[in-house]
């Protein structure tokens, strides 16, 4: 006997999960396959959650450091900082604790540093090693969309240096308008 319910708008919210909406009817035989399928969204997305809000916050400054805006900067690092001082390890899967423990101290150093001046210049400096170790940790995390690694040989007074986007096409956060687009995709990190 197949018995049929009707589930109509019906929203579910799990943490920062929003689960997809439901405007048809299920049997309800298939009540696990649903509970599974929901399941899995929820499993998926608490595997990128802890470390997707650093790689996001990584991003807003690295778009800042583009722009040459030390202001936006330096409340951006601010923000990582925070994400980085709330990420649980404990709560982390093994190999992507084992990365932070090795890269935590130096992400806080390098976000602080930034943080606390609004010369870009300065800022520059310390993203050398902010994205070296951020590289670090996305290669460890599962990653919802690509992630492309980016390279430009003039930084770093010639020695080059590299920095994480979530574009392909390179826009140059080491010299902003001066170079935008000096630089190459090195890796994609997926």
């Amino acid at each position: 006997m197949s018995l049929l319910l009707s589930i109509t708008s019906c929203y579910a919210k799990i943490g920062n999960v929003r689960l997809p909406e439901f405007n048809s009817f299920i049997n309800v035989g298939s009540q696990q396959l649903v509970y599974q399928e929901m399941s899995s969204l929820i499993d998926k997305s608490s595997e990128v959650s802890q470390l997707k809000a650093l790689l996001d916050n990584y991003f807003e400054l690295k778009d800042a450091l583009v722009k040459t805006d030390g202001n936006t900067a330096s409340l951006k690092a601010e923000a990582l900082l925070k994400a980085i001082n709330s990420i649980n390890k404990e709560s982390l899967a093994k190999n992507e604790y084992d990365e932070w423990i090795k890269v935590m101290k130096e992400l806080a150093f390098d976000a602080e540093h930034i943080s606390e001046t609004k010369d870009a210049g300065h800022q520059r400096d310390h993203f050398i090693s902010l994205s070296k170790n951020m590289y670090s940790i996305a290669k460890v995390t599962k990653q919802v969309e690509p992630v492309y690694y980016q390279f430009c040989p003039m930084a770093n007074k010639g020695k080059g240096a590299n920095w994480l986007s979530k574009e392909s096409s390179v826009k140059n956060p080491y010299y902003g308008a001066k170079m935008l687009g000096c630089g190459k995709t090195v890796e994609t990190i997926k």
